[in-house]
């Protein structure tokens, strides 16, 4: 079955653009061209991405992928942005964006991050088949099927990063990784420079997940390198 894709852009030109060399990839597509019915459209049907502008008349970008992560944290969203402003980038990634472009941009390279986004899910959704339904660490319970953690039998939410972050972390206990590994890995390709995304989720993740995130037990720094999970945790 094809993919179907959300293209929340102002501009017809380019929106008609994305359509056209998304369909030669064999994805479905629905174009909104404000921010308000983008908000809606994503609201009222699931899709595999969203690709969304951050200039729109109505709603802006990032104030839709705020609304859009508060009740639905795991669809992909890219975002494109006619800004070179750092601040927009980081925003985007803050807000929960798993990637963004530059305008203007080759067609080429949006493809390519486009393929690279649904891939990463594709392959998380086939390595969670892989992997045990229930991971047990101490007290955090991980359910991967259903993308689930508690503590103490108490539900935590966790946006989708925050999911992603714990998960790859549980997955490797013990074995330390930087910032920009952590990106890589995480996050993608397509984000060098942006280590302190990093540094935030962990710190949010840390304020759910641990009794005192100053004295974490679960995710640990390692002081000059990056971090680990906690692997004398594991029975």
């Amino acid at each position: 079955m094809s993919t179907h894709i959300l293209i929340i852009e102002d501009n017809l030109d380019l929106a008609k653009l994305l359509e056209m060399h998304l369909a030669d990839l064999g994805h479905r597509s629905t174009l909104v061209l404000d921010g308000i019915k983008g908000l809606q459209a994503a609201s009222e049907t699931k899709y595999d991405l969203v690709i969304l502008d951050i200039m729109l008349p109505g709603l802006d970008g990032l104030e839709i992928c705020k609304r859009i992560r508060a009740r639905d944290a795991y669809t992909p969203i890219l975002m494109l942005t006619s800004k070179s402003s750092e601040l927009d980038r980081v925003l985007g990634l803050e807000l929960g964006a798993d990637d963004y472009v530059t305008k203007p941009f080759s067609i080429k390279e949006l493809m390519a991050r486009i393929k690279a986004i649904l891939r990463r899910a594709e392959n998380l959704g086939t390595e969670k088949e892989r992997n045990e339904e229930i991971l047990k660490i101490g007290g955090l319970h991980i359910d991967t099927q259903k993308r689930l953690v508690q503590i103490d039998a108490k539900p935590v939410e966790l946006t989708a990063k925050e999911f992603d972050l714990l998960y790859y972390f549980a997955r490797h206990p013990g074995r330390v990784f930087s910032r920009t590994q952590l990106l890589d890995q995480v996050w993608g390709y397509g984000h060098d420079g942006y280590e302190h995304t990093v540094n935030s989720h962990i710190n949010r993740l840390r304020a759910k997940i641990e009794a005192d995130p100053a004295n974490p037990r679960y995710v640990l720094t390692v002081w000059g390198v990056g971090y680990k999970f906690n692997d004398e945790l594991m029975g």
